[in-house]
């Protein structure tokens, strides 16, 4: 879990359209497609990128973030949002699943208020449908003065390869 201040936003309502906002940002300055959804009356942030490098032996790796300001995060909701963004990001995804393609998905709720069991959720590990779709969960919780963001850092055994690349990118996206 990664803690750090911002500054103030206002309302703490506030505080989760905000991070979207800068979030929107972020991805536009890494040069990822940025659109819209709907989620359960709730408007998702996407983003989303491709690359290709030699050390994944010409595998592309198309990265998809989608996030929602919520005004509340438990675990049923971030586990719907998750398998929401998974099957969304699998209709999205170019190329021949498997055939050196993977996607990762980053699906993020932002809210003022976290439940724990949620983040601990996120923390826990990765979700994997079908055998080249990967999730990494993350829990957003904004206040005026403070960000924390929760997610699983570690490794996978199915797409593992892609880790440092999909931890690089959260990192930059969800500071």
């Amino acid at each position: 879990m990664n803690q750090h201040a911002t500054g103030p936003t206002g309302p703490t309502a506030d505080a989760a359209t905000a991070y979207l906002t800068s979030l929107q940002a972020r991805l536009t300055a890494d040069r990822c497609t940025v659109t819209s959804s709907q989620w359960n009356d709730h408007p998702v942030l996407i983003g989303s990128r491709a690359d290709r490098k030699v050390r994944w032996f010409g595998t592309k790796a198309q990265l998809f973030v989608f996030a929602a300001a919520v005004p509340e995060v438990d675990l049923n909701a971030l586990g719907e949002f998750s398998a929401w963004a998974m099957r969304y990001a699998k209709n999205l995804r170019g190329g021949i699943p498997g055939a050196r393609n993977a996607a990762l998905v980053l699906p993020a709720l932002v809210s003022t208020r976290v439940h724990p069991e949620a983040s601990q959720w996120a923390a826990q590990d990765a979700r994997i449908l079908d055998t080249t779709l990967i999730s990494r969960p993350l829990t957003i919780e904004t206040t005026p003065t403070t960000t924390r963001t929760t997610m699983y850092r570690g490794r996978i055994a199915w797409g593992g390869m892609f880790t440092g690349h999909v931890l690089e990118k959260a990192a930059l996206y969800f500071p």
